[in-house]
């Protein structure tokens, strides 16, 4: 036997490709691999996360399955964009007013929470390193003066994850980094001494979400997340209507 294939034989092949299926989804989601650009050859990913040919088939199988890429025969895979494809969607014009972002708000607040929840019922320690390097990816964002809208994404969609649940992490990233309010409606002009002092109020939020799940705390997780959620809902009400008065 080929003493390279003996890695992977020790893991079974349907957890390397959805393994496989997470890494590469995370690279369209977050812009790495953007929509119309050519996935990397079956044999370049092979060598790259050192998996079998079966793996790598299987794994695009699924994310052509859920939308993120399609297959054009004799070219290559290709990516589609998160959700492009998918059957539930909010498209881009669906985010162009205040109105717009508060709804989406709202239908986060309907499945984030229980999410948040079932995170904590659930969650490994995989999962709270990966939120606490989210939380951290935050923390050195706003330090580096950035607007930390990917890190955000990155610890609400760690949450799903944690909820072993994979319709809540595949709705999450069907939405994708659009649904953080500041991405959307962010003031340009505002003074960075405020936005600074903004954001650490978004991640102290997050940081007692992180806590409750971390207790395995369901019903504080619940609470938390709601609160969160709530906040910037009326955080972007205060921001539209300080920006009116402005004019």
């Amino acid at each position: 036997m080929n003493s390279d294939a003996v890695p992977e034989l020790r893991r079974k092949p349907r957890t390397l490709a959805l393994e496989l299926v997470e890494s590469l989804g995370d690279r369209i989601r977050d812009g790495r691999i953007a929509p119309g650009d050519k996935l990397p050859t079956e044999a370049a990913v092979m060598g790259e996360f050192g998996v079998s040919r079966t793996v790598v088939r299987e794994a695009l199988s699924k994310l052509q399955a859920s939308g993120l890429v399609e297959t054009r025969h004799g070219i290559g895979t290709f990516a589609v964009g998160f959700g492009d494809a998918a059957p539930f969607r909010i498209a881009a014009d669906q985010f162009a007013t205040l109105r717009d972002v508060i709804a989406v708000l709202e239908l986060r607040i309907g499945i984030e929470t229980e999410a948040a929840a079932l995170a904590a019922q659930r969650r490994t320690a995989r999962n709270l390193a990966d939120m606490r390097a989210a939380l951290d990816a935050f923390e050195a964002a706003l330090q580096a003066g950035r607007d930390a809208v990917g890190p955000d994404f990155q610890f609400h969609l760690e949450i799903a994850r944690a909820t072993q649940n994979a319709h809540y992490a595949e709705l999450m990233g069907t939405l994708g980094a659009a649904i953080i309010p500041r991405a959307r409606l962010e003031r340009p002009a505002a003074p960075q001494e405020g936005r600074s002092q903004y954001l650490r109020l978004v991640n102290t939020e997050h940081e007692s979400i992180f806590d409750a799940i971390a207790s395995q705390d369901a019903d504080g997780a619940r609470a938390a997340m709601r609160t969160h959620l709530a906040n910037s809902r009326e955080r972007r009400r205060r921001a539209n209507a300080d920006a009116a008065e402005t004019r």
